[in-house]
C-alpha cells in the first residue's frame, strides 16, 4: 500500500477522517476493477484536507498492482455507450464557443473508443486514445484500434505538443498521481490547446445525502474532487481555468435506480426506454494551456 497526501496542499496539510476502510485487500480483483460494475461500496480508509477540502483515500494499493487490475478490466457498459455519446458529445460541441482547434485530439481512458469516433464525427482529424484495458480495446472498430494504446496514461506515449484537445471523462478521480498525470496533459498540448474533463462531483447533492452510501465512494477513486479543488489543482499545474460548471448525463431510468441501490430484479423495459437528463452528480472542467 502506498500512503497518500493532499496533492493540492503537500504533506503537512492537516487532514480528518471520514471514513474507515471496509474490505480487505486480498478482496481486491478484476471484477472489481471493471468500469461502471453496479456499486459494491468498498473503499479504502477516506480523509478530507481540512485545508483545501480535497477527499482522498489516505492509503492506495502500488502502481504495478493498480496497473494490472485495470488492464484485466472488463468493458461492462455496452448499454450505456449511446448516453455517454450523447453527453459527451454535448460538451465536445460546446468547446466550439472557445475557438477550438481541430485537427489533433486526444482521449485519456477511450474504452472502446465510442466518444473518438464522436470526435471524429464532429470533424477532428486525427483522432487517438488510450486506455489499459485489452477488452474494451478489443470491442473497439477495427479501424480504429491502431489509435488506442493499450498502456496506463504515462510520459512516452506521444511527442510533446500534440494535441489541440485532450479528453478525459470519469477517469481524473481514478489517477493515483495526479500532479504528475496533469504535468503530461500540459506536455502533450500545443500552445492555447484545451482540456475538457468530465469526473465526480463529492459537493454534490447525491453524494452529499448518500454519504458512504454513495456510488463515487469506491475502492476505484482514491481522489475525489469538487468545483473548489478542481479548479485549485488545475491552476497549480499552469492551466487557465476557462469554464467549470457542475453538468447533466443522459441516463435510462433503470441505471438510476441501480445508482440508488433500488433493486429492480427485472426491470421492464420501459424503465430502459425513458431517457432524461439528469444533474445527478458531476462536473466539467475546460481549461487551457497559454504557455
Amino acid at each position: 500500500m502506498i500512503k497518500q497526501y493532499c496533492p493540492i496542499c503537500g504533506l503537512k496539510a492537516k487532514r480528518k477522517l471520514i471514513y474507515q476502510q471496509n474490505f480487505k485487500i486480498d478482496q481486491i480483483n478484476q471484477d472489481v476493477f471493471s468500469a461502471r460494475r453496479p456499486p459494491d461500496r468498498i473503499h479504502y480508509k477516506t480523509v478530507q484536507c481540512q485545508s483545501c477540502g480535497l477527499v482522498y483515500a489516505d492509503s492506495v494499493l502500488n502502481n504495478n498492482q493498480l496497473s494490472k487490475l485495470y488492464k484485466t478490466s472488463l468493458l461492462t457498459y455496452q448499454d450505456q455507450i449511446p448516453d455517454l455519446t450523447k453527453t459527451y458529445g454535448y460538451y465536445l460541441k460546446k468547446l466550439e464557443n472557445y475557438k477550438v482547434r481541430k485537427n489533433s485530439l486526444l482521449e485519456i481512458g477511450c474504452g472502446n473508443g465510442f466518444f473518438l469516433q464522436e470526435a471524429k464525427r464532429q470533424g477532428f482529424k486525427e483522432v487517438w486514445g488510450v486506455e489499459p484495458s485489452l477488452d474494451a480495446i478489443k470491442q473497439a472498430p477495427k479501424f480504429l484500434q491502431k489509435h488506442i494504446k493499450h498502456a496506463m496514461f504515462q510520459k512516452g506515449l506521444f511527442k510533446s505538443q500534440s494535441f489541440d484537445v485532450i479528453c478525459f471523462f470519469q477517469t481524473f478521480d481514478h489517477v493515483s498521481n495526479p500532479n504528475q498525470f496533469l504535468k503530461d496533459c500540459f506536455r502533450l498540448l500545443k500552445p492555447g490547446g484545451l482540456i475538457l474533463a468530465i469526473n465526480h462531483n463529492f459537493s454534490s447533492f447525491q453524494a452529499r445525502i448518500l454519504k458512504d452510501k454513495s456510488p463515487i465512494i469506491d475502492v476505484e477513486h482514491p481522489y475525489l474532487y469538487n468545483l473548489k479543488t478542481m479548479r485549485l489543482i488545475f491552476k497549480k499545474n499552469n492551466f487557465e481555468i476557462v469554464k467549470i460548471a457542475s453538468v447533466f448525463n443522459y441516463y435510462p431510468l433503470d441505471y438510476i435506480f441501480r445508482l440508488l441501490s433500488i433493486n429492480l430484479s427485472k426491470p421492464s423495459q420501459l424503465l430502459t426506454k425513458i431517457k432524461l437528463k439528469f444533474w445527478l452528480g458531476n462536473l466539467m472542467m475546460v481549461a487551457k494551456k497559454n504557455k
